[in-house]
């Protein structure tokens, strides 16, 4: 049975036993990484409040997700650190400049993890898997909470302090400075840039894809300017449970992702394929596939941008049936690994795409009836001297 994307991945998150609840009490006190988790349900209402282990000290490789990889830790590694993370909540409007902004603020912004004493209404429960942000553990509504953030990370608090600087432009100027991506995120969703009467909460979910998005669109800027690439080249990564091919190959910019997920239900295999792509004028309305699409569209635009070259790009993804979904930064940093690998270069698009094909479980008859790139890619008189 084929399933939507969605649903497909609401059926892996089901059968995944590491969600029964962890149980704490009604009291939790912990170092936050730091860490704030925004909602979307009920917008412009919102659910706000802290992540917090229950343990004390240096906690940031709790909510690091560029660090996960480097380190070696797979897919229950870093569940077992997620699943600690218990979340606070408290139901605000998304422009609510109180204590619960302010405090939200205190973590999302502070330098170092911040002590978080949380009193809740009732013991906090479940437990949350997601194919775009970040797993945690049991939630609870807040009845009071204090925390000790200290100092605040001075880049972001530069931008913050700014009331004229724009967000947008807050979110570029970060990332040239060198700020890593979880950081800069994680004070966007906070509403701690913008016009100072435009400031509001973001929701998690959104701020992860607003600012994949904003900082590609900008990369894709500059690439356009720059010469096209002079033979196909390929990148391969492999890691919680993905395996990554990405070729970069001579044109104008275009770009297709392309995803499988092999499955097994009660003993039955399956496999689902999605997909989506764009060209040179970039993505016009919010890609099919989700927010994977653009924190791959960045790593590639990253790579590029080093390279002063400009290419179409074609990434084929593989997500093996013990995949279990932990957020669109494992397809960010898979990608940004894959990128620092060496690629191997061929001397046409098609011995690129075989050996691509080679690499991989899902056979290529699969693989060409379920992408754009190699539907369209045999007609397209601007790549047959290639083909």
């Amino acid at each position: 049975m084929h399933f939507g994307k969605a649903a497909l991945l609401e059926r892996i998150v089901s059968r995944t036993p590491s969600l029964r609840s962890m149980k704490v009490g009604e009291n939790v006190s912990g170092a936050s990484p730091p860490s704030v988790f925004i909602g979307s349900y009920g917008y412009p209402k919102v659910f706000v409040g802290p992540l917090i282990p229950q343990e004390h000290g240096d906690t940031k490789i709790f909510d690091s997700p560029e660090e996960w990889i480097t380190k070696g830790m797979d897919s229950a590694d870093v569940l077992s650190k997620r699943l600690q993370m218990v979340r606070g909540k408290e139901a605000v409007n998304v422009k609510d400049t109180g204590k619960m902004s302010e405090m939200a603020k205190d973590i999302a912004l502070s330098e170092r993890p911040a002590e978080v004493e949380a009193e809740f209404k009732r013991a906090p429960k479940g437990g949350f898997l997601d194919d775009e942000t970040l797993a945690f553990g049991p939630s609870g509504d807040l009845k009071k909470m204090q925390v000790s953030g200290g100092r605040w990370n001075h880049l972001l608090e530069n931008a913050h302090t700014d009331t004229d600087l724009g967000a947008k432009d807050a979110v570029l100027e970060l990332y040239e400075k060198g700020a890593q991506f979880s950081d800069i995120q994680r004070a966007f969703s906070v509403g701690a840039f913008g016009k100072e009467n435009n400031r509001k909460f973001v929701p998690t979910k959104w701020s992860i894809t607003a600012v994949d998005s904003t900082l590609s669109a900008n990369l894709l800027e500059e690439v356009r300017e720059f010469p096209v690439i002079e033979a196909p080249q390929v990148h391969e990564f492999e890691s919680f449970n993905n395996r990554y091919l990405a070729m970069f190959y001579p044109s104008a910019w275009q770009y297709e992702w392309v995803e499988a997920f092999f499955t097994n239900f009660g003993g039955k295999e399956g496999l689902s394929i999605f997909n989506d792509f764009e060209y040179t004028e970039g993505k016009k309305g919010y890609s099919s596939v989700g927010g994977c699409y653009y924190s791959a569209r960045l790593a590639a635009l990253e790579k590029l941008k080093s390279m002063q070259k400009q290419a179409g790009v074609l990434i084929l993804r593989e997500a093996y049936s013990d995949y279990v979904p932990l957020g669109v930064w494992n397809v960010r940093e898979n990608m940004r690994h894959a990128m620092k690998a060496k690629p191997i270069e061929f001397e046409g698009f098609n011995q690129g795409i075989e050996h691509m094909f080679s690499r991989l479980k899902v056979t290529k008859e699969d693989w060409k009836k379920s992408s754009e790139t190699l539907t369209r890619g045999i007609r397209q008189s601007s790549l047959s001297q290639f083909l």
